[in-house]
């Protein structure tokens, strides 16, 4: 049987539990289609999967999102040949590889003026900026929101999409090189949230009246303040954990802050059927291809040294998005 490599875990931990080895390639099997990675992309969610906080079966490997070529198809597969280039951003687990077998049904075919490293990086965090802004709670232009990690990989995409649709964007960010980076990308207002009162600051820019939305993907760090800087009526999207899982909140909580909403959305809820992956992703390609979003990727690491990179992750070091290069 042919061999290939990958990165995996044999038991959750820190990121010196990733093993570079080598892994057996069997024939695509039904429905499936063996792919050869151009680029993968690098989301706190693998920090998850690595620590345990999203358990998976072990051993595992690691990673939801990457671009590639086919290479061979397996039976019953008639929407993918070898030769198409397609990228994947939900999973399944184990893009961290030179090579895999895919069910074709994940994969979307990605045009020839994407290129690979921005068809890595666009997936999984271009539909999660998607089903963020028009799904789970729509913009509507003049709507104010706060947008934390605004110059993350998630945050770069959300401040262009949010400003094309309108908005009035308040980012936060960690350091005067991210908030510079945030201004950059269409955010109106910034915020250091590490040297600033940011609720006041939120307050001061609505005029007392806090935003519509706030889109949460840091956690723990900053979920009790943000629900301080919602309207009555306002939606609290808390859709990740970088600092850590949020505490329990009882739900009286909200009606004491005005009538909260509350939603702890996943893309995988979201992209769960054909249709809606095909939405999804078939909205970020258009997004990109009028040019209303740019997939910055000012980090790549070598698959090798893909520990490194989510140590460097996990460390705030990184902005916009991170590819790994098999």
């Amino acid at each position: 049987m042919p061999k290939t490599h990958a990165i995996r875990i044999e038991k959750t931990g820190g990121p010196e539990q990733m093993k570079w080895t080598e892994i057996d390639l069997p024939a695509p099997g039904k429905g499936e289609v063996q792919l050869k990675h151009l680029a993968i992309g690098l989301n706190y969610i693998d920090t998850y999967h690595r620590t345990g906080l999203y358990p998976v079966p072990l051993p595992a490997g690691l990673g939801l999102e990457a671009s590639a070529a086919v290479e061979a198809v397996g039976e019953g597969v008639t929407s993918l040949k070898p030769g198409d280039r397609v990228a994947y951003g939900t999973g399944p687990i184990g893009a961290y590889s030179e090579r895999r077998n895919a069910p074709a049904e994940k994969l979307i075919k990605i045009p020839d003026a994407i290129d690979d490293k921005t068809a890595a990086a666009m997936m999984l965090q271009g539909m999660t900026v998607e089903y963020l802004i028009h799904r789970t709670y729509p913009v509507k232009q003049g709507d104010l929101v706060l947008l934390h990690a605004a110059a993350g990989g998630v945050g770069s995409i959300a401040s262009q999409w949010l400003s094309k649709l309108g908005a009035q964007i308040i980012g936060t960010a960690g350091s005067p090189e991210k908030l510079a980076l945030a201004k950059e990308q269409g955010c109106h207002h910034v915020i250091n949230y590490r040297a600033e009162d940011w609720v006041k600051r939120v307050k001061e820019i609505t005029g007392g009246q806090g935003v519509h939305v706030v889109y949460d993907g840091v956690g723990k760090d900053v979920f009790m303040q943000s629900l301080d800087c919602l309207r009555v009526r306002g939606y609290m999207v808390q859709f990740g954990n970088a600092s850590g899982p949020v505490p329990d909140i009882s739900p009286l909580l909200l009606s004491q802050k005005g009538s909260l909403f509350l939603t702890r959305p996943t893309l995988m809820a979201y992209t769960a059927t054909r249709a809606d992956l095909e939405l999804s992703a078939n909205r970020v390609i258009d997004a990109i291809g009028k040019g209303w979003i740019k997939i910055k990727v000012p980090h790549t690491y070598p698959l090798k040294e893909a520990a490194q990179a989510h140590r460097d992750l996990e460390a705030r070091k990184t902005t916009g998005s991170v590819v790994l290069v098999p």
